[in-house]
């Protein structure tokens, strides 16, 4: 007989039902007369209760199990007579498949802080918590996959490592397989990368937009999710050093057509997580925060505010004595300014329209020569959670602006081509799937929304 997932053996059409049940032990609580042990495996943030008579079972077995114990209970699958759950088991045979000793095993009843569970992350999974955030990640993930596979995106597999800086930011990651005492150098004394593995100097991929870019000029509407890697050396709450990104990219459309996707994209994911989700949703909303529930319902429900940068700043410069940062016509905003405009509109915002300078090389610029068709998306509590634009597909236009910035132009040589031969309007963005993960969790630091962070000084696990 295979065994039954927990998640099935707690709905009521499982009563009545000889079943095998394998997991871990939550819980073990009882007395000579009868035991409790609170069952997962992992289906679901609830746990089954299984009964078990101790005079059936050895006292060495019944000792065995404890928590973090990993078991096999065959029995029959009753209605509870309990509160808390439809159903539990009466234990007929018990296996131990692994023990957990009490005195060492970390992750016990009481309850531990979220930077204790950071320097256990390879037990952290069994928790209420990452178990319900590492549910609500999966779901999240294939929701994505399958917005874009319904509205007829092609999924395109993006390069990890990359001989160029999409983002014109440096701060990459290195790729090399040179031996780091002995590294070749040439007559000038700089490092030789020509008799490096690929002849070049390469780096870990900050984006895929770029190689996107590539297969929407071909396909029509493309769509990456990948891993991407920044050398930023920053502790905040909001970074990490690998993190993994969303970004789609269309032929032939504006930067209008690119809001409409931004915005149909993000309520369509936050409502399959409510749908799916719920039980999760509803444990991270009693447990860390009261307004989760709500403020996804929230997003939801109402349009975004879309407005210009221009605009913004009308709003932001006469409370300037509010911010750490005073804010002008020019400058980019910060957090602060961002959380404003949405506790100001009381829901999301989508900003446009910034100022060249402080936008990437690659955006289409605007007739009034001052400004760029940029696109971000601002979220209540996280603040920009997009980041997009309508691509810049005139040559010459691209090709100054990269020579202004002092982007190499032979690294970037094939995606200037592509304005040369059969150029066209097209845009694209960016989610940070940390962020949304963060956004619909309600947890407070981002390590906390990947099953192992990558963060300066920690590479642990």
């Amino acid at each position: 007989m295979e065994h039954t997932a927990v998640k099935d053996l707690l709905n009521a059409t499982s009563i009545g039902t000889s079943a095998i049940a394998k997991g871990w032990v939550r819980t073990k609580r009882g007395n000579k007369n009868v035991a409790f042990i609170a069952l997962n495996d992992g289906s679901t943030i609830h746990n089954l209760q299984l009964v078990v008579d101790p005079n059936r079972f050895s006292e060495d077995l019944l000792k065995s199990i404890s928590t973090g114990a990993c078991i096999r209970a065959k029995g029959l699958v009753v209605e509870s007579k309990g509160s808390g759950q439809a159903t539990e088991m009466q234990v007929e045979e018990l296996l131990v498949y692994g023990e957990a000793d009490p005195e060492t095993y970390p992750l016990q009843k009481k309850g531990h802080t979220l930077e204790f569970l950071r320097e256990i992350a390879h037990l952290r999974p069994r928790t209420n918590t990452f178990g319900a955030v590492l549910r609500i990640r999966h779901h999240l993930a294939f929701a994505i996959h399958k917005f874009f596979n319904e509205r007829g995106f092609f999924y395109l597999h993006s390069p990890i490592i990359t001989g160029s800086d999409a983002e014109g930011a440096g701060e990459m990651f290195h790729v090399t397989n040179f031996d780091l005492d002995k590294i070749p150098h040439t007559d000038e004394g700089k490092i030789d990368y020509s008799q490096d593995f690929f002849g070049k100097e390469t780096n870990l991929t900050v984006s895929g937009q770029l190689e996107g870019e590539l297969g929407a000029m071909a396909l029509g509407k493309i769509y990456t999710f990948g891993p991407t890697f920044r050398a930023e050396n920053s502790n905040t709450p909001r970074h990490l050093a690998e993190f993994w990104m969303i970004e789609p990219e269309m032929a032939f459309y504006e930067i209008s057509d690119n809001m409409d996707l931004a915005e149909e994209m993000l309520k369509y994911l936050i409502r399959y997580a409510l749908d799916t989700c719920y039980d999760d949703i509803s444990f991270l909303n009693n447990m860390y925060d009261k307004e989760l529930l709500a403020r996804l319902q929230s997003v939801v429900e109402q349009p975004f505010r879309r407005l210009t940068y221009t605009e913004a700043v009308g709003i932001l410069e006469p409370c300037n004595q509010q911010f750490e940062f005073k804010v002008e016509w020019g400058t980019d905003l910060q957090k602060e300014h961002e959380n404003f405009l949405v506790d100001h509109f009381k829901g999301p915002v989508i900003l446009t329209d910034y100022p060249t300078q402080i936008k990437s090389f690659y955006m289409k610029q605007n007739e009034d020569g001052k400004t760029v068709r940029a696109m971000d998306v601002l979220f209540p509590w996280i603040g920009e959670i997009i980041g997009g634009s309508q691509r810049e597909e005139h040559y010459d236009k691209l090709l100054a602006r990269v020579r202004e910035i002092g982007i190499a132009e032979e690294s970037l040589w094939w995606y200037l081509e592509t304005r040369k031969f059969g150029a066209c309007p097209h845009s694209g963005f960016g989610l940070g799937f940390e962020r949304l993960v963060l956004f619909v969790t309600g947890m407070n630091n981002i390590r906390d929304v990947i099953p192992f962070p990558r963060t300066p000084k920690n590479a642990e696990f």
